[in-house]
């Protein structure tokens, strides 16, 4: 299609006036957590749905809904962690004792995430 500018409208739009400069500065970055602290958490929720699907024996899809927060076990004393982890695990047929010890083994020492990082 062939177009001739002078009989051609145009719409204009106006810019604004406060344009990004053609390069930012980058400002300071603060690393509210440790990485080691988050790779060892994401290792544990690895290693929990890897052990859900053997417990429950079935595809993820078809895993009962089912969260277990590490942080809210963080906050309750070992037998509070072990008691809620059973009353978690309820429907499941097998045996769960081995994968309860198995986490409050693992998440010992952890931090709670949403508190500060003390050094």
């Amino acid at each position: 299609m062939a177009s001739e500018p002078s009989t051609q409208s145009r719409v204009m739009f106006q810019a604004d006036k406060r344009e990004e400069p053609a390069h930012r500065k980058l400002g300071k970055l603060t690393v509210k957590y440790n990485r080691k602290d988050l790779q060892r958490r994401l290792d544990i929720e690895e290693w929990i749905d890897g052990q859900l699907h053997l417990l429950f024996d079935c595809e993820e899809e078809e895993i009962p809904e089912l969260e277990i927060d590490i942080d809210e076990l963080l906050e309750l004393t070992d037998e509070g962690q072990r008691t809620r982890l059973q009353e978690l695990l309820q429907e499941c047929g097998k045996p769960k004792e081995e994968f309860i010890n198995g986490l409050l083994y693992r998440i010992k020492g952890l931090r709670k995430m949403s508190g500060p990082l003390k050094k």
